[in-house]
């Protein structure tokens, strides 16, 4: 089940977390000041990496030394806690099935993938499609692990100093985001990622460039292309969330901690993004 949740973890922020290092003279990683002098940090988030893409950039070690708390899209161990309900709503009812809610051409897709994947029909007729692109996302099927991301990293730092850590989203919040989803949504959600998988990893590639040179607007801007045909779905990933958080991230801003707050890194960039966001209401950004 562990393994299930990782999935979220990864598709959700938005699918461009899979990647590793930045260059030495730029990182993924803010630093936030307000007119009243409150100050927290940004990072943006790899959620899954493999013990190559080590060392981490040493802006991450700084904003980590310099903050007192961690805040997470959402608090991996509430996640976790939550895992049954990721299934259960991931799952049609008794007496449906994928086949319901599908154009014919995508059921007969998925039963070729699955089948040379030696899954049984069965068992993916239970799942919806977003729970079927999450499984597929699945860090270990590309070689990576989340324990290796940066969240996990940052929480092995955390439990070592006694740093507490919480999220910008409740777990029910994050699952909502799929569970959601409409019929339509999570289709071409599903679509867009798997068809054709040689343009998942050029964008993929993309967004590794962009993320070594912490490049925030080429991260933002790779991964909404991906949606372009349905931006509905993209800014229900990125746009939305990003609004949401805003006043929580303003209201650590006035709290009189030092957080350190970290997302994924295609939040960042954008006229959309949380570094935009932020700056319209008037905060100095410094990148690390």
């Amino acid at each position: 089940m562990r393994s299930k949740v990782s999935l979220l973890w990864l598709i959700v922020t938005s699918l461009a977390a899979i990647y590793s290092a930045s260059r030495a003279d730029a990182a993924s990683v803010w630093k936030v000041t307000s007119p009243a002098g409150g100050t927290i940090y940004l990072g943006g988030s790899v959620h899954a990496l493999k013990i190559t893409d080590y060392p981490l950039p040493s802006a991450y070690n700084r904003a980590f030394d310099a903050s007192t708390r961690l805040v997470f899209e959402v608090d991996r161990k509430a996640l976790t806690d939550s895992s049954k309900g990721l299934e259960k709503a991931g799952e049609y009812p008794k007496g449906d099935s994928l086949k319901n809610h599908v154009d014919p051409r995508t059921y007969a897709y998925l039963r070729r993938l699955f089948g040379l994947m030696k899954v049984p029909q069965e068992k993916i007729d239970r799942f919806r499609p977003w729970f079927l692109a999450l499984l597929l996302q699945a860090p270990s099927l590309q070689g990576m692990s989340e324990d290796l991301g940066v969240e996990g990293f940052l929480t092995r730092r955390a439990q070592a100093n006694n740093k507490p850590i919480s999220g910008l989203e409740t777990a029910r919040e994050h699952m909502e985001i799929f569970s959601g989803l409409s019929d339509r949504q999570s289709e071409a959600m599903l679509l867009l990622l798997f068809i054709p998988m040689d343009n998942a990893k050029g964008e993929g590639s993309q967004l590794l460039q962009a993320w070594r040179r912490g490049d925030a607007d080429g991260e933002t801007r790779t991964f909404t292309e991906g949606f372009r045909d349905f931006p509905s779905l993209g800014n229900r990933l990125l746009a939305a969330r990003n609004r949401n958080w805003i006043p929580k991230i303003e209201g650590y801003l006035r709290g009189g901690q030092t957080c350190f707050v970290v997302v994924g890194a295609a939040h960042m960039g954008g006229p959309n993004g949380v570094l935009a966001l932020l700056r319209g209401r008037g905060y100095k950004i410094e990148q690390l």
